[in-house]
Formats: structure tokens, sequence, C-alpha cells
């Protein structure tokens, strides 16, 4: 389920702008609330719509969200409600309308309005073949950092712009520093379920498993322990190449 927000008002841009992990002014965008600690809080689509701006949210981050973004505005003319539109998406043909989702090719379109369908598509196997992380699956507010879940790659931050909430950790793991562990994708030879430890073949914890679709699944490793031998419950998991 998601939520549509509308933010209005002639800051909207600018306000935004000075909090989000993207560019508001090439929206539509994917985009992130960080903590100051650079620590993921929520990340949604924003989209722009006549004299205002759409955040696309998960409906379990929304009211969270409302009341961040409300102790951010101050004196901002800036207001910021539910918008009462529904979001449908497919990977055919887009309708009159849609937009295409930024974070991936694959993930098809997306069309604000008064319906919410859905072409069918299996959108999980499509999230793991490409490592796209999801709200609360691979993004765990107060928990995930935006480059270990790969927000870089599915130009979700924008290293360009200027200051945002979280930016300045998030540049130093840019520029100063290697990632040592983050979402890769897997192979896993058995039954193993999401949530599962992925461990070495010495018993090391190596990471832990996330989404899975059929014998493909995306997993929070430690890069450093990718090697022959991991298992998850018990099932024999090779992971890809680190991102």
């Amino acid at each position: 389920m998601r939520t549509i927000l509308r933010v209005t008002g002639g800051d909207r841009v600018g306000f935004l702008q000075g909090l989000v992990t993207n560019d508001v002014t090439r929206a539509p965008v994917w985009a992130a609330l960080l903590t100051p600690q650079g620590k993921y809080l929520a990340d949604f689509l924003i989209v722009p719509d006549g004299e205002s701006l759409l955040i696309d949210v998960d409906a379990r981050l929304a009211d969270d969200l409302m009341r961040r973004l409300a102790m951010y505005r101050l004196r901002s003319d800036v207001q910021i409600a539910p918008a009462g539109l529904n979001v449908s998406r497919g990977t055919g043909p887009a309708p009159a309308g849609a937009i295409p989702d930024p974070r991936h090719p694959a993930l098809g379109w997306r069309l604000y309005g008064d319906s919410a369908l859905d072409d069918g598509t299996d959108w999980e196997a499509i999230r793991v073949a490409h490592c796209i992380p999801e709200t609360l699956a691979e993004l765990i507010p107060n928990e995930t950092f935006p480059l270990e879940a790969g927000f870089d790659r599915l130009h979700g931050v924008d290293f360009r712009k200027g200051c945002y909430v979280g930016q300045e950790v998030t540049a130093r793991m840019k520029h100063k520093t290697e990632l040592r562990k983050g979402l890769t994708t897997v192979s896993v030879a058995g039954e193993a379920t999401a949530g599962t430890p992925i461990l070495t073949a010495d018993g090391r914890e190596a990471g832990v498993l996330h989404t899975r679709a059929g014998d493909r699944a995306i997993a929070y490793l430690r890069f450093d322990r990718i090697g022959a031998g991991l298992t998850a419950g018990g099932a024999p998991v090779t992971a890809d190449a680190a991102p």
C-alpha cells in the first residue's frame, strides 16, 4: 500500500531540496530522508504535479514522514497533506500521464489518479533480479545506510546538489571509504526464508537473506566474507560479486 502526499507552497522545491538525498529540481526522482548520522528513515518518489509535488511513500511510513517534514517546515511557505490519489503501475505500454519509475527501467511506469491498478507483474522477481531494495524489507529505518542499499546505483542520491540531512556521512562513505558490506544478489539451493542468517563455511556470520524469488534472493553481506561454503539455514548460498 502506498500513500500519496501533496506538497504545495512557494518554497516547496527549496524546502525538500535541503532535506532529501536527490535533486528535487530534476523530479521525478527517487529519494530518501536520512537521520543526521546518515541512516535511512524513509524512501519515496517525488513527482511534479502542476504547482505541487507528490510524494509517493509506503503507507506504513507516511505518518512518520509527515511528522518529520512538519518539524523542518518552520516558517517556510510549504503545506503537506494527503493528496487523495492512488498509484497504478505496470511494465507494458505506459498510459497517458504515466511516469517511468526513476529507479530502474525494469520497474516500468507509475500513474497517479483515482484508480489503483496493477498489471500483475512479478515485482519481487524484478527487484531480486536487479537488486532493488524495498521499504521495510531491505530498507530498515534507523539502520540502513543508503549507499549500502545501492541508492547511488539506482539514482537515489545526487552528489552534486547542496547539503541535505545526512549528506556529510553519505558523501564521506562515497569518496573516502570503501564499502565493506551491503546488498547483493545471491543464488540459494534449498529452503531458506527472508531473515535467515548467512554463515561462512567455518560458522561465522556473513550477513542475512532478504527478499527471495525462486532460487534467487537479495542478501545483505559482508563483502570480505563472500566465498565458497556460504549457507543460509543449511541451504547452500552462492553470492554474486560485490557491487
